[in-house]
């Protein structure tokens, strides 16, 4: 499965990132993809703006889209998000079926779909996501090194 195909959907995804910087949140973007390849939720992380540990943006749609759908198995979707997945989210996404995860950078400090561990293709585990990585990768990781740099500066 070649990335350019998620182009698209990851365009939506960093726009949402860069919607995140509006309130001081760290700029990581999401969306979800039906089986038909349409946007069904798209979100940005809110933690702080919600005073919430667990507002990612991967969490939010993954509850919208279970919420409109009606189910908690989001079987056929494909989750695009800007940075490598953290454990709570993928393991959201094993638990809500996703056929797939597309992100952007790895992510070393905290990826567990790939990074520092695989959950989504753990064998251990009742599901198993498909992964692509690396799409618009260069633009994802700038956004979160001007955003850490201004936070450090």
């Amino acid at each position: 499965m070649t990335a350019d195909r998620f182009d698209a959907a990851m365009e939506q995804a960093l726009a949402e990132a860069r919607a995140a910087l509006v309130h001081g949140d760290v700029p990581v973007g999401a969306v979800l993809l039906d089986s038909s390849g349409r946007v069904v939720a798209a979100a940005h992380n809110r933690c702080r703006v919600d005073v919430d540990p667990t507002a990612h943006a991967e969490l939010l749609v993954l509850a919208a889209a279970a919420r409109a759908a009606g189910t908690e198995r989001l079987d056929g979707h494909t989750l695009v998000v800007t940075l490598e997945p953290c454990a709570m989210c993928a393991m959201a996404a094993v638990w809500a079926r996703v056929d797939r995860i597309v992100y952007g950078p790895a992510d070393p400090k905290a990826g567990a779909a790939w990074s520092l561990y695989n959950i989504p293709q753990d064998p251990r585990l009742n599901h198993r996501c498909d992964l692509v990585a690396g799409v618009r990768a260069d633009e994802g990781a700038a956004l979160l090194e001007a955003f850490f740099r201004e936070r450090r500066g």
